[in-house]
């Protein structure tokens, strides 16, 4: 069996639902192994609420449910000290930090710019955006994902969604992977 690729979501690809959905609902059914640090999930909680997406206490749920049911995503090894260290974009520096400190071998994130490659080679990291991240799980787990699309629409109530309208949702952040899953798929 193939070792499973650690990757560290970075907070804007935690922002938009229908893609923290997915890369969620990919690593509840062991597709990938998903980490994040308090600083992560404090920053997507922060955005979350000053756009007015959900409330305060609508994003302690939310970060409660994703903590129960992702308990071994938190670092908890000490990358703090390792911030200061890292030559990538200051702001995300303590991304890289905790991919450097859980082993990762994936940031994804939409902001690709604020890892360069002189920062990541060292730690054999590397970013990818959502659609690239997507993408790659789709070539390793063709019938899977497809599957998660499905699921997801079975799940939404609030408006109840069919999977081409998930996938329409989720064109906005990932357009490669959707149009590649709705012209392989039988939707």
């Amino acid at each position: 069996m193939a070792k499973k690729s650690i990757a560290v979501l970075d907070a804007n690809v935690l922002f938009p639902a229908s893609l923290r959905d997915i890369l969620l609902d990919a690593a509840e059914i062991d597709l990938y192994r998903l980490c994040w640090s308090w600083m992560i999930l404090a920053e997507m909680s922060r955005n979350l609420i000053l756009q007015q997406k959900v409330t305060e206490a609508g994003s302690q749920r939310l970060l409660s449910r994703m903590q129960d049911i992702f308990p071994e995503a938190m670092i908890t090894e000490n990358y703090a000290p390792l911030i200061a260290s890292m030559t990538n974009h200051p702001k995300d520096r303590h991304v890289l930090a905790a991919a450097v400190a859980k082993g990762a071998s994936i940031i994804v994130t939409f902001n690709i710019r604020d890892f360069p490659a002189t920062a990541l080679a060292p730690y054999g990291i590397v970013t990818q955006t959502p659609d690239e991240f997507l993408l790659s799980l789709y070539a390793l787990y063709p019938r899977e994902v497809p599957m998660l699309i499905r699921t997801q629409a079975q799940t939404l109530r609030n408006p109840p969604k069919t999977p081409l309208e998930v996938l329409a949702t989720l064109a906005q952040h990932a357009p490669t992977f959707t149009a590649r899953v709705r012209q392989d798929g039988d939707w």
